[in-house]
């Protein structure tokens, strides 16, 4: 049950976007301080929980079987969101002043959706695992997440809503994709998966590895370099890194 709840709140983050999209005239600082902060709590979940788990998790006689499964399965999952990510526009682009016709803006957004469906499906079930296995991991995870979904669901909403003018169908797929990661916990509740859950847990874990790792250092690292809100960038930064070790004590 709490891997379903979790992965029903991620979701929740891509509404506050496309909510903040809808409502406010100058997100910009908050969105910095989101990726700040997003920034700290995933990098620091990556070296001081995940990956000791992981080699917990993997008890081979000889190490190197450990470092070498570690790596291919991070590797993957690495890939996995590159591959993904191709299809979602770069967060930095001003869609909502593009010149591109609405026909074009409404395919971007579909195309965006999908690959953001298929990311979210494959999120949903690293995190219903994670946090079946270890609460903290996972209550860090979603927020390291979430947080970085924000300026995902923003633009998505700003991409459908320049392209169709239409609040109601804009509505209706941003709550689409929303669900999108309660449909992975979902898939991992299937009887048939009970029988391999052990290998489950080990591929998702190193696969969440690679998949937090490229969001940190392809997409957050780049926004981190480049922020114009230097203050707020860093108080966001140390608030994440903060919030982590603060729960070892919880």
């Amino acid at each position: 049950m709490e891997g379903l709840t979790a992965t029903l709140l991620l979701g929740l983050f891509i509404i506050i976007g496309a909510l903040i999209t809808l409502i406010a005239k100058n997100s910009e600082k908050f969105i910095t301080f989101s990726i700040a902060i997003a920034f700290g709590v995933m990098a620091t979940l990556i070296v001081i929980d995940l990956i000791p788990e992981a080699l917990e998790s993997l008890e081979f006689s000889n190490p190197i079987y450990t470092y070498l499964i570690i790596f291919l399965g991070s590797t993957i999952g690495f890939g996995l969101l590159k591959i993904l990510d191709h299809f979602i526009p770069d967060h930095d682009d001003d869609l909502t002043t593009s010149e591109d016709d609405d026909r074009n803006l409404t395919h971007i957004g579909l195309v965006s959706s999908i690959a953001l469906v298929i990311h979210n499906i494959v999120e949903g079930m690293a995190i219903y695992l994670l946090i079946s296995n270890n609460f903290r991991s996972g209550l860090m995870a979603i927020i390291g997440v979430g947080l970085h979904n924000i300026p995902l669901g923003m633009i998505i909403t700003s991409t459908f809503y320049q392209g169709n003018k239409s609040l109601k169908k804009t509505i209706l797929i941003i709550l689409g994709i929303s669900l999108s990661t309660f449909i992975g916990g979902l898939l991992m509740c299937i009887p048939a998966l009970e029988n391999i859950l052990e290998t489950i847990e080990i591929v998702s874990l190193t696969l969440t590895i690679g998949m937090l790792l490229y969001i940190v250092i392809m997409e957050l690292l780049p926004k981190i370099i480049n922020s114009k809100y230097k203050k707020i960038t860093w108080s966001g930064v140390f608030s994440g890194i903060g919030l982590l070790l603060l729960t070892l004590f919880i």
